[in-house]
């Protein structure tokens, strides 16, 4: 039987590692074909470029925040996949802008 209950504390004190202990980190913006707009901020970690925060604004203008604190409610969750600027289809941005939507 899966242990639902430690998975989850094992990848929040995973996402938590990264955010406190991160030196560099990176942020992005992605734009959804419904015009969503997708914040993230992203931590080098094993070659690879993971999400420890991301915010969505909807078209109808609700934000949903994702983090270590938070990984998934009732509208989504904090993905749990790399990202790759070079493949996917980022925006690079300043942290003051991801901070801006994170903190509203």
């Amino acid at each position: 039987m899966v242990d639902l209950e430690r998975i989850k504390a094992e990848s929040v004190a995973y996402f938590r590692s990264l955010d406190e202990g991160a030196t560099l980190r990176r942020y992005f913006r992605h734009v959804d074909e419904e015009g969503g707009l997708w914040y993230f901020e992203a931590v080098p970690d094993r070659d690879e470029l993971v999400v420890i925060k991301q915010a969505e604004l909807t078209p109808a203008g609700q934000l949903h925040r994702y983090s270590w604190e938070d990984l998934e409610d009732e509208h989504g969750f904090l993905t749990d996949q790399a990202i790759d600027p070079e493949e996917d289809p980022l925006e690079v941005i300043s942290a003051e802008e991801f901070q801006e939507i994170w903190n509203r």
